[in-house]
């Protein structure tokens, strides 16, 4: 494998379909999604009892005058133990109202009362556990078209662990962290679909989780791997600009330039080799075009988050 550093030449281009030189000729490619509303991707672990960064990165992007929070603990099989913590987090951040919506099975999903209480929040919160769980229950529902409604319409759609990798059309919900640069190692399946274009994980450093989205950017090279470490996070700002928020670390693997790999011809379980995969890491502050497949320094991020792109 060859991993390749950001390239130093920073020209900026952004019709889709065009080409924006970046050191070599690098076709664009459409932003994930275009809604009116951010989306948050946590990795799991943020802190919620003390400074709350993260959390108040989230709150600070509710539309204006909707300070009320929906949090949703459908991917958890501890919500009782859950819910409370985020109540206590958000009220301290100053919510006005703070819905606890556990939300078990798809007939709850379907309800006109919880369907209600999505299309009033400008927060909408997924916690951690089990993104299948999450998906199953969710996936086609009132609730979920209620959401990605809201998100049209500008609310913030957050999630964190499992919350968060199941956001994508397509998520990875199962493979091993040790050894995943094998064909067929990383089980993947249909997200919640409210962004496309990027795979996440979460937990991504503290589980050693590399080599998971590494396997799943030679079989689709077309989509960014978004590697979310604990207590960090990255808004999906509209148009597809992403910022690093939190003290942790957001790992982004980028394949689309990928040169070669032998995974087509291998047989299931076999190890695959990749030439020219290209790694960022970024830190709170620093930002990533995914149209240009561009890394951002912190003022560019700044520059380009203040002319709406």
């Amino acid at each position: 494998m060859k991993v390749q550093a950001a390239s130093d030449s920073r020209e900026r281009g952004f019709c889709v379909g065009s080409k924006a030189s970046l050191g070599d000729e690098r076709i664009m490619t459409s932003p994930p999604f275009s809604a009116s509303g951010p989306l948050v991707a946590i990795g799991g672990a943020e802190d919620r009892k003390s400074d709350l960064e993260i959390l108040k990165r989230v709150f600070a992007l509710a539309p204006e005058g909707n300070l009320e929070v929906a949090v949703i603990a459908t991917a958890s099989s501890i919500p009782d133990e859950v819910l409370p913590d985020y109540e206590a987090a958000f009220e301290r951040l100053g919510a006005s109202h703070v819905h606890l919506l556990g939300i078990r099975d798809r007939r709850q999903a379907a309800e006109n009362e919880t369907v209600r209480l999505i299309e009033q929040s400008g927060v909408i919160f997924f916690t951690g556990g089990d993104q299948l769980r999450l998906t199953h229950i969710l996936g086609g529902s009132p609730v979920l078209t209620a959401i990605r409604k809201r998100l049209d319409s500008g609310a913030v759609v957050a999630g964190t662990s499992a919350g968060a990798a199941a956001m994508p059309g397509t998520m990875i919900y199962n493979g091993a962290a040790t050894d995943a640069l094998r064909k067929g190692a990383v089980n993947m399946t249909f997200g919640l679909g409210v962004v496309d274009g990027l795979i996440i994980d979460s937990h991504f450093l503290e589980r050693g989780r590399f080599t998971r989205l590494m396997e799943v950017g030679a079989s689709n090279p077309e989509h960014l791997g978004v590697g979310l470490g604990e207590d960090a996070g990255v808004i999906i700002h509209p148009h597809g600009i992403l910022e690093a928020i939190g003290p942790g670390h957001v790992i982004l693997i980028d394949s689309r330039d990928l040169a070669s790999s032998n995974i087509a011809d291998l047989s299931m379980g076999e190890p695959v080799a990749i030439e020219n995969m290209i790694l960022h890491a970024m830190v709170s502050g620093h930002g990533f075009d995914v149209a240009a497949r561009r890394y951002l320094v912190p003022h560019e991020l700044g520059a380009m988050l203040a002319e709406g792109r």
